[in-house]
C-alpha cells in the first residue's frame, strides 16, 4: 500500500555562496532519491532549512534546477541552538512510497554526519538520472 513517507537528510556548505549552497544541496537531494530508488513523481513535497548563516540564496534552487518544478517546497532558517553546527542544509522529504519506515534511507553528508551518525554516508559518485517534472507533462 502506498503511504507517504519522511526521508531525513542534511548536508554542510563550504561557504555562504548561492553556487555552494545550490551544489551541496543537488549533492544531498541525488543521494536521498539515489538511496530510496525515488522517482520525482513520487515527491509529494519538501522542506529545507538552513542554519541562519547561510542566506545567499534558497537551498529549493537545486530542485528547481534538477526540474522538479511541480514539487511544492519550502524553504525556512532552522532553530540557532548554542552549539549546533553551523553551514548545514537539512532536507525533510516527503514521498508517496510502499516502502515501511525501516526501509526508508536517511543520508547525511559531509560535516552533518555528526549530527546522525547512524545515517551517515560516504561521498559517492551521484547521476541526475532521477531528473523529472515531479508531476508534469512530459
Amino acid at each position: 500500500m502506498v503511504q507517504c513517507r519522511g526521508i531525513r537528510g542534511a548536508t554542510t556548505v563550504e561557504a555562504n555562496t548561492a553556487e555552494a549552497i545550490v551544489q551541496a544541496t543537488r549533492e544531498l537531494l541525488l543521494a536521498l532519491v539515489e538511496a530510496n530508488g525515488v522517482e520525482p513523481d513520487q515527491i509529494a513535497s519538501i522542506i529545507f532549512t538552513t542554519t541562519r548563516d547561510l542566506t545567499a540564496t534558497f537551498p529549493a534552487v537545486a530542485a528547481r534546477e534538477l526540474g522538479w518544478i511541480h514539487v511544492p517546497l519550502l524553504c525556512a532558517h532552522e532553530m540557532d541552538v548554542p552549539g549546533a553546527p553551523m553551514g548545514v542544509v537539512r532536507v525533510l522529504m516527503h514521498v508517496n512510497t510502499e516502502k515501511s519506515p525501516r526501509e526508508i534511507r536517511h543520508v547525511y553528508l559531509r560535516g552533518a554526519r555528526v549530527l546522525r551518525p547512524e545515517f551517515g554516508q560516504d561521498l559517492t559518485v551521484l547521476t541526475e538520472d532521477r531528473r523529472g517534472m515531479g508531476g508534469a507533462e512530459q
